[in-house]
């Protein structure tokens, strides 16, 4: 349960900030004007809340581990959401940082 939960929260998080940082850099690069920017700004706001929720209680440990998810979501919002095809090297660099995760989270100690 507590694995599920991390990995929700996770998801969360990335979905937060990249959508954050999109609204961001819409409202400045494609012009869109400052209510873009202040959603984005909000929604940063609410990744830093999600990220504190996490059940490791150690700050380096969840966003180190968040860094690779952070990687993958950032180029699965790429396609979802502004046509990006990544190459085979964006997707083997994905899997790698989800590896990474997966063994900075989640491994016996």
């Amino acid at each position: 349960m507590q694995v599920l939960r991390s990995v929700v929260l996770f998801v969360l998080a990335a979905f937060a900030e990249i959508g954050g940082a999109w609204l961001v850099w819409q409202g400045v690069r494609e012009h869109k004007g400052l209510l873009w920017m202040g959603a984005g700004v909000i929604a940063l706001g609410v990744y830093g809340l999600v990220a504190t929720l996490q059940p490791d209680a150690h700050f380096g440990r969840i966003l180190a581990a968040y860094g690779g998810v952070f990687v993958a979501g950032s180029l699965l919002w790429g396609v979802l959401v502004d046509g990006f095809r990544p190459d085979r090297w964006d997707l083997i660099g994905a899997a790698l940082c989800l590896a990474g995760v997966g063994v900075i989270m989640y491994a016996p100690r």
